[in-house]
C-alpha cells in the first residue's frame, strides 16, 4: 500500500514537483507536466509523450537528450488533459513539429487527438504514433486496438534517437510506427496495486496465485493460474511472445532474429528476482536461436506498488538497432555517451495562455450564472462524498479513477465558475470556463467528455438573454451530442446510457409543456434507472473492454456519476 501522502488528490501534483526539484539538470516544470531543461537545434522535431502518473520512470523520467523533449503528466492512472498535452508540447517544440507517442488508451487517445488538433489549428505540424504492444488485450487481427505498456519504452527511445539526428517528422514518425509494429508483451501480477488513501487495493490475487495479461493502471488480468518458479514463469513469457512473431521476422534465419528483450517489474518485485528470470528468459530465447542485443532489466514502466512483472521482445532491424543503441541520457534512462546540451534560458519561456476572455451579459444571464456556480459547488460537494464508492465500482473492471477524476474535475470547475461569476459572466461563459477547468484538471475519459458537454451546454445557453426551459432544453441536446461524438452508443455501458434517457425524457416533456423543474425531475428518474441497468451490461467501449464479464453486475461508473449530477442539479 502506499504510505507516504498529504492530501490523495494533490499526490500527482506533489510527486511531479519533487520530481523536477531533484532532476533540474534534465527537466523543468511547465504547464501540464515537465519539459527538457536544455535547448535543440532549431527546426528538431519534439517527441513528447506522457500517459497518467503512477508509471515512473514513464512517463517524466523518460524526458531528455536522445529521448523524449517532454511529458504530459496526468493524474494517477488519468491521461492527461488535452490542454496539458498542448501546453507541454508548446513547451518542447522548435519549428521541426511535434510527435505525440503514448499508450493506447481511449483517454489518452481522446486528449491527445484534441491537443493535436489545437496545436495543428496554431501552425504546429503534429503526428501521433499509439503504442499498442500488450499481446493480451486483443487479437494479433485487431492488434490496433490493443493497450500500450512496457513497450512504450521502445518506441520512445527510437523516435527520440531520430529526433536527435535532425530526421523529419515524417521520418520520425515512420520510425516510431515501425517499432510499434515490432514490439510485443506481455505480463503477470501477484498482487494489485494501491491509490494513496485507498484502504484496499484495486484488485487482489489469491496467495499462491497469479493473475496473466493484466494492464498497468491496475486493471486486473484475464485469466489465473498458479504461481510458477522462475523459470516456470520464463517459459510462460517467453513461449507467450514467440507465438507472434511480427511480419517479416522469422527464428529459421542463418544468423537469427536480432531482439531486444525488457524484462520490466511493475512497482514491487525484487531486482534480484528480475535477474533470476531474465536468466532463464535469456537462455530460451538463445535456444530458439534469437539474437539478444543490449536487453533491459529494472523497472522502466511501472503501476504503482503493484507486484508484477511484464516481457518485451523488441525486434529489430538495422535502423531501429542503432537508434536503439544510440546515446540518451535522461533522469531514470542513460545510454552511451550523450552530447552535452546547452541549458534552456528561463528569460526566453513563454508564460501560459491566459484564461477565456468574458464579454458582455445580460442582468438575467448573469443571475443565471451565478445559479451555475451554486450548482458547480454543489456538485463539488457530491462528489467529495462519493468519490470513494466510484472508485470502488471503477476498480471491478477498470482503473479505479473515475472518483478521483471526477473529484478533481468539480474543485477546478467551481473554483473557475465562482471566479468567472465574480468577474460577471453570462452563464454561458461561466460554462465554458467551467468547462476548460474541469478537463484541465480532470484529465482522463471523464475530463474530456465533461469538458465537451459543459462546453456545449455553455455555448446553447450563451450570455445575452436568461435562458428560457427550451432553451436549456436544447442546451442538454447540444451537451449530449458533444458527447456521443466520441464514439459510444447507447448499450456500449458508459455515460451515454443514461444521458441519452435524460435528454429524450427532458425533450419531450418539455415539448408537452411542462415546467423545467418538473421535466428534469422525470429526466433524473429516467437516468437513474438506466444508469442502475448498466449493471447487466457487457462494456464494449474504454478499459472495461478488456476485462468485459466481470463488469457485469456492476454499474458502469460514469453512468452512475452522471445520475447522481443531474439529481443534485435539480433543486
Amino acid at each position: 500500500m502506499t504510505r507516504l501522502f498529504n492530501d490523495p488528490a494533490d499526490f500527482a501534483d506533489e510527486a511531479t514537483d519533487g520530481f523536477v526539484a531533484a532532476n533540474e539538470r534534465w527537466v523543468r516544470k511547465v504547464h501540464g507536466g515537465v519539459a527538457r531543461a536544455t535547448t535543440s537545434p532549431d527546426g528538431t522535431v519534439a517527441v513528447v509523450i506522457g500517459g497518467g502518473s503512477g508509471h515512473y520512470p514513464a512517463f517524466g523520467g523518460l524526458v531528455g537528450p536522445g529521448l523524449a523533449a517532454g511529458a504530459a503528466m496526468g493524474n494517477l492512472f488519468a491521461s492527461p488533459s488535452a490542454q496539458q498535452v498542448a501546453g507541454v508540447a508548446r513547451a518542447s517544440e522548435h519549428g521541426g513539429g511535434v510527435l505525440l507517442s503514448y499508450g493506447n488508451y481511449a483517454g489518452d487517445v481522446l486528449n491527445f487527438d484534441a491537443a493535436a488538433r489545437t496545436l495543428e489549428a496554431d501552425g504546429i505540424p503534429v503526428r501521433t504514433v499509439r503504442v499498442t504492444d500488450d499481446v493480451v488485450s486483443a487479437p494479433a487481427d485487431r492488434a490496433q486496438e490493443r493497450r500500450g505498456i512496457a513497450g512504450d519504452l521502445c518506441v520512445f527511445k527510437v523516435a527520440g534517437a531520430a529526433a536527435e539526428q535532425g530526421r523529419s517528422l515524417d521520418e520520425v514518425t515512420a520510425v516510431a510506427e515501425r517499432a510499434n509494429d515490432r514490439t510485443r508483451s506481455f505480463g503477470v501480477a501477484f498482487s494489485g496495486c494501491s491509490l494513496p488513501g485507498a484502504d484496499e487495493p484495486l484488485f487482489t490475487v489469491p496467495e499462491g496465485r497469479m493473475a496473466i495479461g493484466m494492464g498497468i493502471h491496475g486493471e486486473r488480468g484475464i485469466d489465473e493460474t498458479d504461481v510458477p518458479t522462475a523459470d516456470g514463469l520464463a517459459e510462460l513469457l517467453v513461449s507467450r511472445l514467440l507465438d507472434e512473431l511480427p511480419d517479416g521476422v522469422t527464428l529459421d534465419g542463418e544468423n537469427g532474429a536480432r531482439v531486444v528483450p525488457i524484462l520490466n517489474g511493475l512497482g514491487s518485485v525484487k531486482y534480484e528476482e528480475l535477474f533470476v528470470v531474465y536468466r532463464s528468459v535469456q537462455q530460451r530465447l538463445a535456444d530458439a536461436g534469437v539474437v539478444i542485443v543490449e536487453p533491459e532489466v529494472g523497472e522502466l514502466v511501472t503501476s504503482f506498488d503493484m507486484a508484477g512483472v511484464s516481457l518485451t521482445l523488441f525486434w529489430l532491424d538495422d535502423e531501429l538497432e542503432e537508434l536503439w543503441a544510440a546515446p540518451a541520457d535522461t533522469p531514470a534512462y542513460r545510454k552511451g555517451g550523450a552530447v552535452p546540451q546547452e541549458r534552456v534560458d528561463p528569460s526566453t519561456v513563454e508564460a501560459d495562455a491566459e484564461g477565456v476572455a468574458i464579454g458582455a451579459a445580460s442582468d438575467g444571464s448573469r443571475a443565471v450564472g451565478e445559479q451555475a456556480a451554486a450548482g458547480f459547488a454543489a456538485v463539488r460537494a457530491l462528489l467529495d462524498e462519493h468519490a470513494d464508492e466510484l472508485g470502488r465500482i471503477d476498480a471491478v473492471a477498470g482503473d479505479g479513477d473515475h472518483g478521483i477524476g471526477m473529484q478533481r474535475g468539480a474543485h477546478a470547475a467551481d473554483a473557475a465558475a465562482t471566479g468567472a461569476v465574480t468577474a460577471g459572466a453570462g452563464v454561458g461563459s461561466v460554462l465554458r470556463i467551467a468547462a476548460d477547468a474541469w478537463s484541465d484538471k480532470a484529465g482522463g475519459t471523464s475530463g474530456a467528455i465533461w469538458g465537451a458537454a459543459l462546453e456545449a451546454l455553455g455555448r446553447v445557453l450563451g450570455d445575452d438573454e436568461r435562458p428560457s426551459a427550451a432553451t436549456v432544453q436544447s442546451a442538454v441536446h447540444a451537451a449530449a451530442e458533444a458527447v456521443l461524438a466520441f464514439g459510444a452508443t447507447v448499450g456500449d455501458k458508459t455515460m451515454v446510457d443514461a444521458l441519452v434517457p435524460f435528454d429524450e425524457v427532458l425533450r419531450a416533456r418539455i415539448d408537452a409543456g411542462a415546467s423545467l423543474a418538473d421535466a428534469w425531475a422525470d429526466a433524473v428518474s429516467a437516468a437513474r434507472e438506466a444508469a442502475d441497468a448498466t449493471a447487466s451490461l457487457v462494456p464494449k467501449m474504454g478499459r472495461a473492454r478488456t476485462h468485459a464479464e466481470q463488469a457485469v453486475g456492476t454499474p458502469d461508473p460514469g453512468a452512475v456519476s452522471f445520475a447522481l449530477i443531474v439529481e443534485t442539479l435539480a433543486p
